[in-house]
């Protein structure tokens, strides 16, 4: 059985926009980056993108892959690319620091939305043999979930808070039930793996859980490996909204003479087409008519945002995942958790 090499898509993407050399796109995935679910899909934004650019311009725009390893968003500005796309809103004031980028309209106040998203479902055996349903199910003694440790992984944060978010929005919640809610669902972690790719094998290729804590677009490129016939996807009723947070690094590109094509690159992503192409590798589209084309792949479910529910990624990092935070005391189950 083949390894897995699934990356989210808003790990890390920037473009190499020129008229003269390429676009390329640049992603934060293992070294058998090839195989990689966001690597195909930016494949295919690519190719419909060059296409787009040759009918509208006449010019003639080639593509080139460049690789990255996880969370070194700084690279960018080095390498001279001119869009990047990053996982978490704190990125860009890591980028901020070493070079000049600007952000699109929908990152500034009163946004338009971004140009799709993705969140956190439940992968589970044919079956569901043990009817796992949403997040207080997770909970339940005799369940075992495997998922990887927030402190070593970035997927992993966001399905902590997913659940903790949960926890806060049950009647009653405060952050005192979500941290027993968190307490009871990492006491059934089969296996806490340093990273995704661990995590996935694990699960998927060593049959060990019963609930594999995972990406919505990575779950369902799994089933679709499998035939259907070995896994199956539990929606639960309220997770977090992932979205990519695209901008243009300024310096690149003005000094590449780029800006133009590096802003139709972004708006592109907008365009039915695109909007298509995500939707076909299992992100969910903004675009309300390609949603409602793909409605049975994507079940309805509430989604709140890392800023609402926890002030932004900065200070969900530093009250839930730096040394001595929540986690930690979680771990070491601490009784003194504030």
């Amino acid at each position: 059985m083949r390894p897995y090499h699934f990356r989210l898509v808003f790990a890390i993407l920037a473009i190499l926009l020129s008229f003269s050399a390429a676009v390329a796109a640049l992603h934060s995935m293992s070294a058998n980056y090839s195989s990689d679910a966001s690597h195909k899909m930016f494949d295919d934004f690519n190719k419909a993108f060059i296409k787009h650019w040759k009918t509208r311009t006449g010019v003639e725009v080639k593509i080139r892959h460049a690789e990255s390893k996880p969370g070194i968003p700084l690279r960018v500005n080095i390498d001279g690319l001119d869009v990047t796309s990053l996982a978490l809103s704190y990125d860009p004031e890591i980028l901020q620091k070493a070079s000049k980028f600007s952000l699109p309209d929908w990152q500034k106040p009163l946004p338009q939305k971004s140009p799709y998203i993705s969140t956190i479902v439940f992968l589970v055996r044919n079956g569901n043999p043990k009817k796992v349903r949403d997040w207080n199910d997770l909970a339940n003694p005799g369940i075992e979930i495997v998922t990887s440790n927030p402190k070593t992984s970035g997927d992993a944060r966001w399905s902590y808070l997913a659940a903790w978010g949960y926890a806060l929005k049950q009647r009653g919640g405060s952050d005192v039930t979500a941290i027993e809610f968190i307490k009871k669902i990492f006491g059934n972690v089969k296996t806490l793996e340093t990273g995704t790719r661990s995590s996935v094998t694990i699960f998927v290729e060593r049959g060990i859980g019963d609930v594999l804590l995972i990406w919505e677009n990575e779950a369902h490129q799994i089933v679709k490996e499998h035939g259907g016939d070995k896994f199956e996807i539990v929606t639960p009723s309220l997770s977090i909204l992932a979205e990519p947070a695209v901008s243009i690094v300024s310096d690149a590109a003005s000094r590449n003479g780029t800006r133009e094509v590096a802003r139709a690159y972004i708006d592109y992503l907008y365009t039915l087409k695109a909007q298509e192409i995500a939707a076909s590798h299992y992100y969910r589209p903004r675009d309300e008519r390609i949603a409602t084309r793909y409605s049975m792949q994507f079940p309805s479910l509430e989604l709140f945002t890392v800023d609402d529910m926890f002030g932004g990624w900065k200070e969900a990092r530093n009250i839930h995942f730096a040394d001595g935070g929540i986690f930690d005391r979680i771990q070491t189950h601490s009784s003194a958790l504030y």
